[in-house]
Protein backbone atom coordinates (compact mmCIF):
# COMPACT_ATOMS: atom_id res chain seq x y z
CA UNK A 1 0.00 0.00 0.00
CA UNK A 2 1.36 2.95 -0.94
CA UNK A 3 1.53 5.85 1.75
CA UNK A 4 2.05 9.61 1.30
CA UNK A 5 3.09 12.13 4.22
CA UNK A 6 3.33 15.90 3.72
CA UNK A 7 5.19 18.09 6.52
CA UNK A 8 6.33 21.25 6.76
CA UNK A 9 3.11 23.33 6.78
CA UNK A 10 2.55 26.53 8.83
CA UNK A 11 2.10 30.02 9.38
CA UNK A 12 4.16 32.59 7.64
CA UNK A 13 4.18 36.19 7.32
CA UNK A 14 3.67 37.85 3.04
CA UNK A 15 7.15 37.76 1.55
CA UNK A 16 8.45 34.25 3.93
CA UNK A 17 8.95 31.19 3.36
CA UNK A 18 8.59 27.66 3.52
CA UNK A 19 9.55 24.35 2.62
CA UNK A 20 7.34 21.40 2.33
CA UNK A 21 8.48 17.86 2.02
CA UNK A 22 6.35 14.68 0.76
CA UNK A 23 7.96 11.34 1.42
CA UNK A 24 6.73 8.13 0.15
CA UNK A 25 6.78 4.72 1.15
CA UNK A 26 5.19 1.55 0.00
CA UNK A 27 5.44 1.73 -3.93
CA UNK A 28 8.02 2.85 -6.90
CA UNK A 29 8.80 6.29 -5.70
CA UNK A 30 11.15 6.85 -8.76
CA UNK A 31 8.85 6.31 -11.88
CA UNK A 32 6.28 8.12 -10.45
CA UNK A 33 5.33 11.67 -11.45
CA UNK A 34 4.92 14.08 -8.59
CA UNK A 35 2.86 16.81 -8.11
CA UNK A 36 1.83 19.50 -5.59
CA UNK A 37 -1.85 20.85 -5.58
CA UNK A 38 -3.67 22.76 -3.19
CA UNK A 39 -7.23 23.72 -1.90
CA UNK A 40 -7.89 26.95 -0.25
CA UNK A 41 -11.33 27.52 1.55
CA UNK A 42 -14.31 27.23 -0.46
CA UNK A 43 -12.11 26.97 -3.51
CA UNK A 44 -11.58 24.11 -5.97
CA UNK A 45 -8.27 22.12 -5.67
CA UNK A 46 -5.80 23.45 -8.05
CA UNK A 47 -2.24 22.57 -9.49
CA UNK A 48 0.62 23.36 -8.13
CA UNK A 49 3.55 22.33 -9.62
CA UNK A 50 4.62 18.58 -10.57
CA UNK A 51 8.00 16.83 -11.75
CA UNK A 52 8.85 14.10 -14.07
CA UNK A 53 10.03 10.93 -12.66
CA UNK A 54 13.77 11.41 -13.55
CA UNK A 55 13.53 14.74 -12.18
CA UNK A 56 14.76 16.76 -14.85
CA UNK A 57 11.39 18.31 -15.89
CA UNK A 58 8.86 20.69 -13.86
CA UNK A 59 5.89 22.27 -14.29
CA UNK A 60 4.24 25.02 -12.46
CA UNK A 61 0.87 26.94 -12.17
CA UNK A 62 1.36 30.36 -13.62
CA UNK A 63 0.59 31.83 -10.26
CA UNK A 64 3.45 30.34 -8.42
CA UNK A 65 6.28 30.10 -11.56
CA UNK A 66 9.43 31.78 -10.33
CA UNK A 67 8.55 31.84 -6.66
CA UNK A 68 8.16 27.73 -6.05
CA UNK A 69 10.67 25.59 -6.81
CA UNK A 70 9.96 21.72 -6.84
CA UNK A 71 12.53 19.21 -6.38
CA UNK A 72 13.12 15.35 -5.79
CA UNK A 73 15.20 12.73 -4.32
CA UNK A 74 14.43 9.14 -5.54
CA UNK A 75 17.02 7.58 -3.19
CA UNK A 76 15.14 8.94 0.06
CA UNK A 77 11.85 8.76 -1.65
CA UNK A 78 10.95 12.44 -1.08
CA UNK A 79 9.75 15.67 -3.41
CA UNK A 80 10.33 18.93 -1.67
CA UNK A 81 8.13 22.12 -2.68
CA UNK A 82 10.23 25.27 -1.46
CA UNK A 83 7.82 27.76 -1.82
CA UNK A 84 9.36 32.07 -1.38
CA UNK A 85 7.82 35.48 -2.04
CA UNK A 86 4.27 33.33 -0.08
CA UNK A 87 1.41 35.94 -0.68
CA UNK A 88 -1.58 35.89 1.73
CA UNK A 89 -3.46 34.00 -1.51
CA UNK A 90 -1.06 31.27 -1.22
CA UNK A 91 -3.30 30.29 1.91
CA UNK A 92 -4.54 26.68 1.36
CA UNK A 93 -4.24 23.30 2.41
CA UNK A 94 -1.34 21.50 -0.10
CA UNK A 95 -1.65 17.59 -1.12
CA UNK A 96 1.69 16.15 -2.36
CA UNK A 97 0.62 13.34 -5.25
CA UNK A 98 1.86 10.55 -7.32
CA UNK A 99 1.08 9.50 -10.95
CA UNK A 100 1.72 6.06 -12.48
CA UNK A 101 3.31 7.77 -16.13
CA UNK A 102 2.08 6.61 -19.18
CA UNK A 103 5.11 7.18 -21.10
CA UNK A 104 8.58 7.99 -19.92
CA UNK A 105 8.05 11.83 -20.75
CA UNK A 106 4.94 12.01 -19.07
CA UNK A 107 4.69 15.43 -16.64
CA UNK A 108 0.67 15.89 -15.46
CA UNK A 109 -1.45 18.94 -14.16
CA UNK A 110 -4.52 17.16 -13.51
CA UNK A 111 -5.55 15.87 -10.74
CA UNK A 112 -7.04 13.18 -12.13
CA UNK A 113 -3.88 11.56 -13.48
CA UNK A 114 -2.67 11.18 -10.13
CA UNK A 115 -3.70 8.04 -7.79
CA UNK A 116 -1.55 8.24 -4.73
CA UNK A 117 -2.51 11.11 -2.08
CA UNK A 118 -1.24 12.94 1.05
CA UNK A 119 -3.55 13.85 3.90
CA UNK A 120 -2.19 17.75 3.04
CA UNK A 121 -0.30 20.17 5.09
CA UNK A 122 -1.64 24.07 6.13
CA UNK A 123 -0.19 26.70 5.03
CA UNK A 124 -1.11 29.98 6.21
CA UNK A 125 0.44 33.07 4.68
CA UNK A 126 -0.86 36.25 6.82
CA UNK A 127 -0.22 40.16 5.16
Amino acid sequence: QVQVVESGGGAVQAGGSLQLSCVVSGGAFSSYVMGWFRQAPGKEREFVSAIRWTGDTTYYADSVEGRFTISRDNAKNTVSLQMNSLKPEDTAVYYCAGALPLYSTALYYSSTEYRYWGQGTQVTVSS
